[in-house]
This record gives C-alpha cells, sequence and structure tokens, in this order.
C-alpha cells in the first residue's frame, strides 16, 4: 500500500469524503515527510503548522457533521512564494524584500482554501524568479529529488521538488518562459501554464503588468493530470486585478471527440537539439496515441524562432527595464545567479518606445501565424527543454556534437509565453541517468480542455508520475 502523502490529490479528497482518511491524519503525514526530507530538498521557506492543523481540523469536524465539502476538502498543498498568502512571506528570494509578509491571501490562494484546500506554506525560487534553477541568498539552492546533485529547475522549483517527492499533494506555480514546465520536466510531475488571465495572477510579484501581463501566468502543479484539472478547475476565473481576465466557462472534453482531432508531433525544432532520450519520449508519446486510435501526423509551426527572439525582447529587454528599477543601487545585495541574468539583460539596448512598439506588433502578426497554422493542428506535443534535469551550476551542454546554451535550452517553452498558448508537462520517459523527461502539449488560447484531455491520454499510455528515489 502506497503511503499517504503519494496518493493522488483527487484520492485524498474522495477517502476524505468517503470517512476513510483523516484531513488530520493527511496533514500529519505530509508534515512528518517535510520534516525528514526538507532538509535535503530545501524546497519549502516556511510553513504555516498550527493554521494549517487548525484548518484540517476544521475540515475533519465538518465530515463527520455530514456537510458538504469541496474537491480539495482535506488536501494538503503548498504556494509558490512569489504569490501572497496572509501571514506568510512572499520574498521571491531576494533581500530587497526580506521578510515581507502578505497580508491577504491572492485570489487564486482563497479559490483553494474554500474548495477545502489546507495550505501548508510556501516554496523557494530564485531571486525574483530569473532563472531556470532555484537557488538565492536567502534560503539557498533547492535539490532534486532524482538527484540531489541536480537542480529541481526554476523558477518554480521548490514547488516541483516539494509535489515530487510527496512533501505536498499538489500546489501553484508561475510561469514566464518555461517556471512551470521546466521544474515540471526536471522533478517528474505534471504542470499547466494557462493562457494569460485564465487563472488571476492578482498577488503575485512581480506584478501582472507590462511584459509580465503579456507573457507570465499562474498555474497548477500535481503528480497527475486528474490533480492538474481538479486543480485548475478551482482556481480558474476571471478576476478584476489580472489585466488579461475573461469569462470563458470551462468545458469538458469527450474522448471521442478527441479522437477526432488532429494532433501534431516534433521532436526538435531545427535551431536547438535535444538529447536522444527526449527525441525518443516524444515518438513513444506520439506512437502511443496512435495505437490508441487517436490521429497523429509530424508538424512543426512555422514562426517559432522569430517568437524566441521577440519572446527574449519583452521578458529579457522590457522584464529587465522594470526590475532594474527595483535593484537599482542593491546591485551588491543581488545573487550571483540574478547577476548573470542582468548581465545578458545588458548586452542588448534598452528599448525604445519605437523598438517596443515593433516588438509589440510582430508578436500579434507571428501570433496570427501560428493559430493559422493550427487551424489543421488545434494542439501537438514537442519537448520541454533540450535535455533533462542539469547538474547545479552547469551552464552549457554537448547534444549532437552542438553546444546548447543556458538560454536557448528552454526555447520550447518560451515560444508559448509569447504566444500565449497554454501547454501542459507530462512525464513519460527516462534519461540514462535515470531522470525524468517530460512531453509538452499545446493548445490554442483558452483551450486548457483540450491540453489536459490530451495530456490525460497520454499518460495513460505512457505510464506517468514515478516514486522518486529520495527518502
Amino acid at each position: 500500500m502506497r503511503p499517504l502523502f503519494f496518493l493522488s490529490a483527487t484520492e485524498m479528497a474522495e477517502q476524505v469524503r468517503l470517512k476513510k482518511l483523516s484531513p488530520v491524519e493527511l496533514l500529519d503525514a505530509h508534515l512528518a515527510r517535510i520534516e525528514a526530507l526538507n532538509p535535503k530538498l530545501n524546497a519549502f521557506v516556511q510553513l504555516d503548522t498550527e493554521r494549517a492543523r487548525r484548518q484540517a481540523q476544521a475540515a475533519e469536524a465538518a465530515v463527520m457533521r455530514g456537510e458538504g465539502v469541496g474537491p480539495l476538502h482535506g488536501v494538503p498543498i503548498s504556494i509558490k512564494s512569489s504569490i501572497e498568502v496572509a501571514g506568510l512571506r512572499c520574498e521571491v528570494g531576494t533581500r530587497l524584500r526580506a521578510g515581507l509578509v502578505a497580508s491577504r491571501d491572492a485570489p487564486l490562494v482563497s479559490r483553494l482554501r474554500a474548495a477545502g484546500a489546507v495550505v501548508m506554506g510556501v516554496t523557494n525560487t530564485p531571486e525574483l524568479l530569473m532563472a531556470w534553477e532555484t537557488d538565492n541568498l536567502l534560503y539557498g539552492r533547492t535539490n532534486n529529488p532524482w538527484d540531489l546533485q541536480r537542480t529541481a529547475g526554476g523558477s518554480s522549483g521548490g514547488e516541483a521538488a516539494a509535489i515530487a517527492s510527496g512533501c505536498s499533494a499538489g500546489g501553484v506555480g508561475s510561469d514566464g518562459g518555461g517556471s512551470i514546465r521546466v521544474p515540471a520536466h526536471f522533478s517528474g510531475i505534471c504542470g499547466l501554464k494557462p493562457t494569460p488571465g485564465c487563472i488571476p495572477s492578482t498577488g503575485h510579484f512581480p506584478n501582472s503588468v507590462g511584459p509580465f501581463a503579456l507573457l507570465g501566468v499562474v498555474g497548477p502543479m500535481a503528480r497527475t493530470i486528474a490533480d492538474l484539472q481538479a486543480l485548475f478547475e478551482v482556481m480558474a476565473g476571471p478576476d478584476d486585478g489580472d489585466p488579461c481576465a475573461a469569462p470563458v466557462p470551462l468545458r469538458r472534453i469527450a474522448l471521442e471527440d478527441l479522437r477526432k482531432i488532429q494532433i501534431g508531433y516534433f521532436e526538435d525544432d531545427g535551431r536547438t537539439p535535444v538529447t536522444p532520450e527526449t527525441r525518443a519520449a516524444i515518438r513513444t508519446a506520439a506512437e502511443s496515441l496512435d495505437r490508441a486510435s487517436f490521429q497523429v501526423y509530424p508538424f512543426l509551426p512555422d514562426g517559432l524562432e522569430l517568437a524566441r527572439q521577440l519572446w527574449w525582447k519583452l521578458f529579457g529587454i522590457a522584464g529587465g527595464m522594470l526590475l532594474g528599477r527595483l535593484t537599482k543601487g542593491h546591485e551588491s545585495e543581488l545573487s550571483p545567479i540574478l547577476k548573470e541574468f542582468s548581465s545578458w539583460v545588458a548586452a542588448d539596448p534598452p528599448h525604445t518606445g519605437d523598438s517596443l512598439l515593433d516588438t509589440w506588433v510582430q508578436r500579434d502578426i507571428v501570433r496570427l501565424q501560428v493559430l493559422a497554422q493550427m487551424r489543421e493542428f488545434p494542439i501537438f506535443l514537442c519537448p520541454v527543454a533540450s535535455i533533462p534535469a542539469f547538474r547545479h551550476g552547469e551552464r552549457g551542454w554537448m547534444i549532437e556534437d552542438k553546444k546548447v546554451e543556458y538560454l536557448d535550452a528552454w526555447s520550447y517553452t518560451e515560444w508559448f509565453n509569447l504566444l500565449g498558448m497554454p501547454a501542459a508537462v507530462v512525464p513519460v520517459g527516462r534519461s540514462t541517468e535515470g531522470l525524468s523527461i517530460g512531453v509538452q502539449v499545446v493548445g490554442r488560447p483558452w483551450e486548457e480542455e483540450l491540453v489536459l484531455a490530451l495530456a490525460a491520454a497520454v499518460e495513460k499510455e505512457c505510464g506517468g508520475w514515478r516514486e522518486p528515489p529520495i527518502n
């Protein structure tokens, strides 16, 4: 029998509803797991043990009284420390916000609590979220539960490590250039980058304005696609604090309808090579779907290279200009990773009004071009990154006799932030070192349900999450 902390979130909620599992017992199992593993992983930066215990006790009492319960009733979860949780630190891994405590819950946190989830604490990030690994001068680095000498990814690395290891049943990350999807891929879990505005980013830092509103989103992370779906449905819905919000209703996708849709896939983009095991994972997913009577065909959209370049002009240059206002005069207090990111930004000239306007127009044009191609293939599979989880401090990798640089390795996720498309990650393969390799499922804006439905089919055919070796 699996330990309680390795049940899926939906299984936990069901067992609680049936009075077969106590929310207090469930919380205690997770807190014990955190106590045992967090010294090795460094996933959590602050726990809210007493309030979580009160919530679990109240959840148990409600069940015993026969009251109606929410879809996540009694399920212990975690939240990335860039999202406001009342009474907990929202420091985003920077000394410039050291000791800052949120005075209120972000809307998505309130929605999770209303659904019965028990918030245990907040998790580690790189400084100001500007890296695909998690390390900072406040709390140090987060390690991967598959190999402690490797990163769990960034910027939602603390979330990924906590969920993969059974320290949390699920949680919330944010993603402006792969920050949900790369950690999910590295850590062997599932993650969803939704369409901007689908889940409110209100209460996230950096604030959802300017390029951060266009590119950045908040989204669920979990061990199974069913859990991802449950978290998504609870959090989705408009909020006035998110400039991209829209009242788009949720839908259900029937399996027979999904089989009528043409699904595309590509193993690499022809520019940035991927490891042989990554290619194999894409082929495995495509061939498995084909055997299961889905319509699967090779498909590589035109325009992705331009999308990559435009993403950097918005996330790197424009985003760097905004963050530069916060860090100016405090350069000596910044982490080495953020200094390195800042040096990459400084290598390009800052935006003028004309260059920013031109970037914005080009973005809309390339988005229209890609969406036109997706009329034939409204959903497709592709890599998440060039490589599986890398060793702490690495900055380049040789793949197919070509040097892949740090920023290029994640271009497979950056495109879809620029294009505003939903994308999910589901674990499929393994590297020669036994590391997890995820496959990315991409759809058109506001079609998260289709993305999740196909991700669930991939998960069913390919096996999904496995327990990491850490203990």
